[in-house]
């Protein structure tokens, strides 16, 4: 059992994140007492690209974070923020270590992108942004509508939407602490 108000929570993003499915969840944890860090590809500010979109500085680079820092890893969706990061061998890596550790791992709308090229998607019960679910679908998952689906502590959401939810469950996914699982196994 880990207490919401003693985690450590790591969200990776960079440019062309879909802007609520980044703040809501960062204000959430941050109001229920968890310790949050962005981390992203370079330490410049990183904005959403929408019309009138917020920005926000990282704390730290992607390639320097350690799964061991922390009790749980959210990738926020977008279309160009998932597709960049799962181009780099060191975000597949970080993702896979937060796996093997058990720790919990939320996705969000296009976000489950780096799930899948991490290889950490087979024989889980997923959700997504619509679009993308016979991706999930040949990588091995279970694609469900719904807005919330959470398998041995890997949480996906479909779309801004679905955010109460999605928040909620990152704080209960916690507050059981570490998940057994197997990678690229039926959870």
């Amino acid at each position: 059992m880990t207490k919401i108000n003693e985690a450590k929570v790591l969200i990776i993003a960079t440019n062309g994140f879909q802007q609520d499915e980044l703040f809501s969840p960062h204000e959430y944890l941050t109001k229920e007492g968890a310790k949050v860090d962005l981390a992203s590809l370079e330490m410049d500010e990183i904005s959403a690209g929408e019309g009138d979109s917020r920005s926000i500085k990282p704390d730290l680079l992607i390639k320097d974070a350690n799964a061991k820092d922390y009790d749980a890893l959210v990738i926020p969706g977008g279309l160009a923020n998932p597709d960049s990061l799962r181009t780099k061998d060191f975000v597949k890596t970080l993702v896979r270590k937060f796996a093997e550790e058990g720790k919990v791992i939320a996705s969000i709308c296009h976000g489950p992108w780096v799930l899948i090229s991490a290889g950490v998607v087979k024989g889980r019960e997923m959700t997504s942004y619509p679009t993308i679910q016979d991706d999930l679908r040949n990588a091995g998952a279970t694609w469900v509508d719904k807005e919330v689906a959470a398998s041995n502590g890997i949480i996906t959401s479909r779309s801004p939407d679905d955010l109460n939810a999605f928040n909620a469950k990152i704080v209960e996914e916690i507050r059981e602490g570490r998940h057994d699982r197997s990678i690229g196994k039926a959870a």
